[in-house]
């Protein structure tokens, strides 16, 4: 189960952050703003072994309470998930998460009213994001 969810800017600037209210929200602000060099340096480091079409960056790095996984979309918007160690999110589930929250950007991004770089206010994507963070929207 997913205890943070990050979407930050193409400049590392949050755009959202949402943390369980049972964990230290510093903590997981730290946790997701050391994973941006974990991230870029995977963009850097993108070889022919690595696909550049796949935006899934896999986990980032394990903790000794968390594992923290990485996704860029094509417009270099970053999305970092922590999940508690106790209750692991298998690779396809992962994948998943990312989907439903870069499907729940795209529609964000979409609204007219909607400019972006600003910080994400919006009730579908909020609901998208809290029912993911409650693991009820994994199926």
């Amino acid at each position: 189960m997913a205890v943070c969810i990050a979407v930050l800017t193409k400049d590392n600037s949050p755009l959202y952050i949402a943390s369980d209210p049972a964990e230290d929200g510093l903590k997981m602000h730290f946790l997701v703003h050391t994973s941006i060099d974990v991230i870029e340096e995977k963009l850097n480091s993108a070889t022919a072994a690595n696909d550049p079409r796949d935006l899934y960056l896999g986990q980032l790095y394990p903790n000794e309470d968390y594992r923290i996984y990485g996704y860029v979309t094509n417009t270099k918007i970053k999305i970092v998930v922590i999940e508690s160690i106790t209750n692991p999110l298998k690779d396809g589930d992962a994948r998943q998460v990312f989907s439903k929250v870069h499907s729940g950007y795209i529609s964000l991004v979409c609204n007219p009213f909607y400019s972006p770089g600003d910080t994400i206010t919006s009730q579908p994507f909020l609901n998208t994001v809290t029912s993911l963070m409650r693991g009820k929207a994994i199926a």
